[in-house]
């Protein structure tokens, strides 16, 4: 504690330092689309049972909660893996599985949540606070887990009765009901678990209004209704098939032809044509995350484990990252690549959110003379190649190769290497790249889209940034209960962060789903999940 204190009263006159040498920035550009979340089947008649089909932009990773850093798992999983809690529309936190939000001890050091009482896993094991207890602890504590970080400085989780869990923390911790909110609320069978401790996600076991059936790799999964679910009389569709199509011209195609009823992802250069469709319908909504670039600082064994150097300019000096960031024009690339369907992104503070403020989510202005400056005073002969792994989608080679473009004003000879996403996935834990360009869908809270990727030690610190400074500032970010201060902690971390640049943010994109008017009750909100549980088709649908 005395290390950590005396770092902080340094802060101040460490983020002083960095505030007088930031470039003149500007704000981040507000959307100027609507969004549509899409609507509760509520009262209105629909026809019970029938197959729809989703088309699914990625293959997703392995179905375990614990594992798991993809996307797409949580589209699949929020049907057949509820959570503690959820988002609702507007973006609070609303129970789930629990019943209440949780209750805070007056030292901050003990949450206790309330469970649901009569609920059954699919597989007819019951659900309880014991159950609860399980998840969570093996949430937090297996090896390989990537929601450690994500759930803080845990003492001790305990059943306190059979309707409620009490966890118990070293430090208060203010983000736990937005984390509980995501994967490390995702309660799973017991008895599963027991079963099949290792292979959990090949076949898994929760409480949803569905529940897995199979999967055929790189082709599709299929969940069916789950008669034991508890809130059985809100679903209506018998099953949903998972089909994995990452091209998004042939989503777009098999929308119109309705050979599948909904699609994730789309592309702004579809979009525009598909929402004038009569048979069509667009939700959007803006995204709580964000897309970049990871630079590997020192990701040389793997995400979590010691740090170790990279002897290369752009892992090793802070100047040539920030040359590389002010070389991008972001303002320029969503207009070119994307029509202004999405936005530059600047930082991970998402605006329009509660902890947003202008100075938390400026963007450097793109300055590329200044870029070849510091490439100058960094020692680096121009042009300086970076190779850069990208998804082997159009869109994003199109943004990829307009980066490239873009940085090459500023001195970079950027080398494009295509790759599927679940060898990016790969890439990003173990270390084996250079530059990756991938983002993150998001969180509520800005402790999810800070320490797991930011903190040193973190399983989720893909890029291997070791700063002393950036992880007592997220820290008590993350353990003030005073909303101002997290605020104006967030404000200096990002100064930090634009001062180290380990991920260059560059848009935020928005999500951009759409299904046929057949179907009814799909809805997707700012945390990127599509949520096609208690999704139906419409009463007067013939055939």
């Amino acid at each position: 504690m005395l290390v950590r204190s005396t770092r902080m009263l340094v802060l101040g006159v460490v983020v002083a330092a960095l505030a007088s040498c930031t470039s003149v920035q500007h704000a981040e550009v507000p959307a100027t689309h609507t969004d549509d979340y899409g609507t509760p089947v509520g009262t209105q008649p629909v026809r019970e049972g029938g197959d729809l089909v989703m088309g699914l932009s990625n293959e997703p990773d392995k179905l375990d909660p614990t594992t798991s850093s993809s996307l797409y798992m949580r589209y699949v999983m929020s049907t057949i893996c509820e959570k503690l809690y959820d988002n609702d529309p507007s973006g609070a936190l609303v129970p789930q599985l629990a019943t209440a939000l949780p209750t805070v001890s007056a030292d901050g050091l003990t949450v206790t949540i309330p469970v649901r009482t009569g609920v059954e896993f699919a597989d007819g094991t019951p659900f309880n606070a014991a159950a609860v207890e399980t998840s969570l602890k093996r949430h937090f504590s297996m090896e390989g887990s990537q929601r450690t970080g994500e759930m803080g400085p845990i003492k001790e989780i305990e059943t306190v009765d059979s309707t409620h869990v009490a966890i118990h923390y070293n430090q208060p911790f203010a983000p736990i009901t937005a984390a509980l909110a995501d994967r490390a609320g995702m309660i799973m069978s017991p008895a599963a678990l027991k079963e099949k401790e290792k292979t959990f996600g090949e076949s898994p076991v929760c409480v949803g209004p569905f529940k897995f059936v199979k999967r055929v790799a790189n082709t599709s999964i299929t969940v069916a209704r789950d008669p034991l679910y508890y809130d059985a009389a809100k679903v209506h569709l018998d099953s949903i098939t998972y089909r994995i199509m990452p091209d998004a011209k042939s989503r777009a195609q098999a929308l119109r032809s309705g050979d599948i009823q909904a699609a994730d992802t789309m592309s702004p250069s579809d979009v525009e044509a598909l929402e004038k469709l009569p048979q069509l319908k667009l939700l959007q909504s803006g995204s709580f995350g964000f897309q970049g670039l990871y630079i590997n600082l020192g990701n040389v064994d793997g995400a979590g484990k010691p740090i170790k150097p990279i002897n290369s300019p752009i892992a090793k000096d802070p100047k040539v990252r920030q040359a590389f960031s002010l070389a991008t024009d972001r303002q320029g690339l969503v207009r070119k690549v994307f029509n202004n369907w999405y936005e530059p992104a600047c930082t991970p503070i998402a605006p329009r959110t509660s902890y947003a403020t202008r100075a938390s989510t400026t963007c450097p202005q793109f300055n590329p003379e200044r870029s070849k400056q510091l490439l100058a005073e960094a020692g680096v002969p121009t042009p300086y190649p970076v190779t850069m792994q990208v998804m082997n989608v159009k869109d994003q080679l199109d943004y990829a190769q307009a980066l490239r473009d873009s940085v090459a004003q500023g001195g970079f000879d950027l080398k494009i290497v295509p790759a599927e996403y679940s060898g990016m996935l790969d890439a990003q834990k173990k270390g084996s790249y250079e530059t990756l360009l991938l983002g993150w869908s998001g969180r509520i809270d800005p402790d999810g889209n800070t320490s797991r990727f930011l903190t040193t030690g973190s399983s989720g610190n893909y890029s291997g940034i070791n700063s002393p400074v950036l992880d007592d500032l997220l820290g008590w970010a993350a353990h003030s209960t005073s909303a101002a201060q997290r605020g104006a902690l967030y404000e200096q971390a990002v100064r930090v962060i634009q001062r180290e640049n380990p991920y260059i943010y560059t848009y935020r994109l928005r999500n951009l789903t759409v299904h046929s008017t057949w179907v009814t009750g799909i809805e997707v909100y700012a945390d990127g999940a599509v949520r096609l549980g208690k999704a139906a088709y419409v009463a007067d649908r013939k055939g």
